[in-house]
């Protein structure tokens, strides 16, 4: 993987919802083609998809890494970048969600997180910005959302449209190009032969932060106690060291409109059983890393 660590510092007419994203060659840049690659499987099929359509010449597969990743999905991205014949080119903050939490001393939760916009939105604009100033070109953006989440595709676009700088093109082809019943994973699972992230066969919904998202809610949090218990505990830790270092009553999880400790929902499910909350569902926000 090319990792390369910053300083701190049209298919859009299926589309009918969304607006018309700004038109690349009225800034006289040459388009680049920018896959939002995630680490998940319909990230990874756009990003082929557009190198196929393309060319690899005019292509990126681009990665903000939070290093909180899971390891299968260094091996599953490496794999796949391998078929699609690219590297991968990987921003890098230096710091960990946790790292986030203490310097901004806001603990990320179900509704709100600084991780996301510090490690993966600001890397983002940052790279972006470099590939209009540095090297002449003007980014289109590819994200893997699918149908069932469009809402996430129309709030994306709004912010990249309302870029202080410039506005900046999104696409979205899982929605705008492919039409049907089309299974992502089972296209790279039994046709590219790649195995896919072991996230997805503990029964997650998406393969980010090795199922530490603090957005992830009350059932995503008890299937992470059931099928991996060390990160449930991870986190558990960081929440009691962010509560005492600064002595707030604040939590990752909310329930009854209050903080809802990780502590205490685990006795909970050790009192009650794990399986009576794996469906239990609150009133999230999900993560602008879930571009599964």
């Amino acid at each position: 993987m090319n990792n390369v660590k910053t300083q701190k510092t049209s298919d859009r007419s299926a589309l009918g919802v969304l607006k018309a994203g700004t038109t690349p060659s009225l800034s006289g840049r040459k388009p680049v083609h920018v896959a939002m690659f995630s680490g998940g499987a319909s990230s990874a099929y756009v990003a082929y998809h557009i190198v196929q359509k393309y060319g690899k010449e005019n292509c990126v597969l681009f990665f903000t890494d939070t290093l909180w990743e899971d390891i299968d999905n260094y091996r599953f991205m490496d794999e796949v970048a391998e078929y699609i014949g690219m590297e991968i080119t990987t921003r890098i903050d230096g710091r960990t969600p946790d790292e986030v939490f203490h310097d901004v001393k806001f603990l990320g939760n179900s509704r709100m997180a600084k991780c996301s916009e510090e490690l993966k939105v600001r890397q983002t604009m940052i790279y972006l910005e470099e590939l209009r100033d540095e090297h002449n070109l003007e980014p289109i953006l590819y994200f893997g959302i699918g149908p069932h989440e469009q809402h996430r595709a129309i709030n994306l676009q709004n912010f990249y449209e309302h870029n202080p700088i410039e506005p900046i093109e999104t696409r979205f082809p899982m929605i705008e190009t492919f039409k049907g019943d089309f299974d992502t994973k089972e296209i790279i699972r039994d046709e590219w032969k790649i195995a896919l992230p072991r996230m997805y066969g503990l029964g997650f919904s998406h393969a980010n932060c090795a199922g530490r998202c603090v957005r992830g809610g009350l059932g995503h949090y008890a299937l992470l106690y059931n099928v991996w218990p060390e990160q449930y505990a991870e986190q558990e830790a960081m929440e009691e060291r962010f509560r005492s270092k600064f002595e707030k009553d604040v939590s990752i999880l909310k329930r009854n409109g209050g903080p809802f400790t990780l502590r205490e929902y685990r006795e909970l499910m050790d009192r009650d059983g794990i399986e009576k909350y794996l469906s239990e569902k609150d009133d999230t926000i999900p993560c602008v890393c879930s571009f599964s």
